[in-house]
């Protein structure tokens, strides 16, 4: 997806189109024939909280065997998907929990005014297209602070996104405001905290509209994961993970507590996905994955 990166675009940091684009040189044990290997019996997963993953992070995948890999592991879900691959998600009964391919990228959003009419079409014709999918979510973007205000941010954001939230009221379509750190992988992007995304949805006042509150992200720029969760949860719609520090699995190598942090989560009665995304770097990606959930579902 053009410009849509999950890290910075300089030096060396992974952007998802940069992983995608990685899928033909990657491998994680996929035979000469592409074949998956074969899953070991899993546990059926509790059921408490609704697991996906980042199609990004698997570059090495096609749409159909990142299916057939979460299917094996025991949820049915995958995030960051746009209209191209809904076919193939339907046909291996995958749901679309994060839905993309409306935004310009993460640095032109609606905090920019110039950008407003460029969304709004692009955002009117993509909520009909989530919605006629069957799907719910569908992810947006502040864009850049380019020294702005971050109250002037906010009024824009505002501004532009009541523009298109009484269309996305009307289809049952939620939009989904990303929160990212602006101190390792997003440069200057505004909506790097969360009182500011809480903000812009308490003045939007809409249940359409919420937080993807992205725990790595969070840990970097405010920690206090736990009591945010608390505090904030029913702005939340929708959570992503991944180790903190270096965005890669969620084990015990890193500083966060997953297994806490998702009875947190759990306990506030939240209803949507949690989805995994991080960067696997262990030498069994399928393996990262399939214990992070274990690790998530309390």
């Amino acid at each position: 997806m053009p410009d849509h990166s999950i890290g910075s675009i300089q030096g060396a940091r992974l952007t998802r189109r940069d992983a995608l684009r990685m899928a033909a040189a990657a491998s994680i044990g996929l035979g000469a024939a592409g074949v998956l290997p074969a899953m070991a019996a899993t546990a059926p997963l509790k059921g408490n909280l609704k697991h996906s993953v980042a199609r990004w992070t698997f570059p090495q995948l096609s749409v159909a065997q990142l299916c057939q890999t979460v299917k094996g592991i025991g949820f049915a879900a995958i995030d960051l998907v746009g209209p191209e691959d809904w076919p193939t998600l339907k046909a291996h009964g995958v749901h679309s929990s994060m839905c993309n391919g409306a935004e310009l990228g993460l640095t032109k959003g609606f905090a920019g005014r110039e950008f407003h009419d460029q969304l709004v079409e692009r955002y009117t014709r993509h909520i009909d297209l989530v919605a006629d999918a069957g799907y719910r979510n569908l992810i947006c973007f502040s864009g850049n602070r380019n020294g702005m205000d971050p109250q002037e941010g906010i009024a824009n954001a505002e501004a532009g996104l009541k523009r298109i939230l009484g269309h996305a009221e009307k289809r049952g379509v939620v939009l989904v405001m990303e929160l990212l750190n602006s101190r390792v992988d997003h440069p200057d992007y505004l909506c790097d905290h969360s009182a500011w995304g809480v903000e812009l949805c308490q003045r939007l006042g809409s249940p359409h509209f919420g937080l993807l509150y992205d725990i790595y992200h969070m840990q970097i720029m405010e920690g206090d994961i736990i009591a945010t969760i608390g505090r904030h949860h029913a702005h939340f719609k929708h959570y992503h993970t991944a180790g903190v520090p270096g965005r890669h699995e969620i084990g015990d190598q890193q500083e966060l507590q997953y297994p806490a942090i998702c009875r947190a989560i759990r306990d506030t009665g939240f209803d949507g996905y949690l989805a995994q995304e991080f960067m696997p770097a262990a030498p069994d990606p399928i393996g990262s994955l399939r214990e992070a959930i274990r690790l998530c579902d309390v």
